[in-house]
């Protein structure tokens, strides 16, 4: 028996149950979803180099602009304190018209690659500081930890499939290449640009491909990690949904209250049918309330001989009746209007109430 309960115990403590959705949600405020960083590189490059193609040209002409510009008129001014933030403050505002637009689009290209992975998320809880991160143990765990040899497999293989592309265009072009000494300025700029533009969606393409695969990893690692153990379930449930324990006694707090509430208006009762042990229904006519007589307290066994005593000690009528009894009880709750099959019924026993009533308030 004892290592039964330790097996239970071993399997209650396994994670191996999926994580709940309050699990992912918490996950998520604190910034931790499947997010790969090959798949944020790939569409940036991907961007830029969509850029570089529509308006390189117009890169490569406010370039060769600054260098004509630098080489006619500033190689030709003496180099003085002076000059040099002469020199850096009409050179600034050029460099930062061609650079900027490159920035920009890589910045939108980094926003849609994290909108695509996790939608709109902004958390703090990455960039908290905490003194676990300076833990040297952890920080040596996290070195030499399974995670980090994956890690540095997906970088070589990166490494040496790019490589590879790159090494496989330019040896595609290594005519061109060789012909550079033999051509202007202008050409040479003109085909390295083209070439860098090849080997730059070649690369991206591959990336893009090898993300796909890393997006995948990190997906399956990131469901491992936010696993749950069926105690951990069990814990989430009480926390969400309250203790067992203390849900039943807010249940039988409920219904003491509930219970008093219906004594409470026994003694305005018109009448109470009785079965006359077991069940017990006091019901009222009230024709500003409803057309019907309604019920005001109903219950069985204790709740019977409560309510019929309420009844006997505030002088409320108390008539047998054991079908009608019954079939109220099973067929009405507490401020129901009694059904029309009982109207007849009802109707005698509050008539013969009424005349009662009058012949002992004569007899005074």
């Amino acid at each position: 028996m004892y290592r039964y309960s330790l097996n239970l115990q071993f399997f209650a403590g396994e994670k191996t149950e999926k994580a709940t959705p309050k699990k992912r949600q918490e996950s998520r405020k604190k910034g931790q979803v499947a997010k790969s960083q090959d798949v944020n590189t790939a569409i940036l490059l991907l961007f830029v180099f969509l850029f570089f193609w529509f308006s390189g040209g117009m890169m490569l002409d406010g370039m060769i602009d600054l260098f004509v510009h630098s080489f006619e008129d500033y190689m030709l001014m003496e180099l003085t304190e002076q000059t040099a933030f002469s020199i850096l403050s009409d050179l600034l505002p050029e460099i930062v018209l061609i650079l900027m637009p490159v920035m920009l689009v890589a910045m939108l290209g980094g926003i849609i690659a994290n909108y695509l992975q996790v939608g709109f998320l902004f958390s703090t809880e990455a960039i908290q500081f905490k003194l676990e991160k300076l833990d040297p143990i952890k920080g040596a765990k996290n070195i030499y930890s399974l995670r980090a040899i994956v890690e540095l497999l997906k970088s070589t293989m990166k490494i040496s499939f790019i490589g590879l592309v790159a090494f496989g265009v330019l040896w595609s072009d290594w005519d061109g290449v060789l012909r550079l000494s033999q051509v202007s300025v202008d050409e040479a700029l003109v085909f390295l640009s083209s070439l860098v533009l090849k080997m730059g969606f070649a690369s991206t393409i591959v990336l893009l491909v090898l993300a796909l695969f890393d997006y995948t990893y990190q997906k399956f690692d990131f469901e491992k990690n936010i696993r749950m153990s069926i105690q951990d379930i069990k814990d989430e449930y009480k926390n969400t949904e309250g203790d067992p324990l203390i849900k039943s006694k807010i249940k039988q707090k409920q219904r003491e209250m509930a219970m008093q509430r219906m004594m409470q208006e026994v003694p305005k009762a018109d009448v109470v049918i009785t079965n006359p042990t077991h069940y017990a229904i006091a019901l009222k006519y009230d024709d500003t309330k409803m057309d019907a007589p309604y019920i005001v307290a109903s219950g069985v066994d204790y709740i019977a001989l409560k309510i019929r005593s309420i009844a006997t000690n505030h002088e409320i009528p108390t008539i047998e009746n054991r079908p009608l009894a019954r079939a109220l009880y099973e067929q009405t709750e507490i401020g129901d209007a009694v059904p029309e099959e009982f109207f007849k019924a009802i109707a005698e026993i509050l008539a013969y109430i009424y005349r009662l009533n009058q012949k002992m308030e004569s007899q005074k």
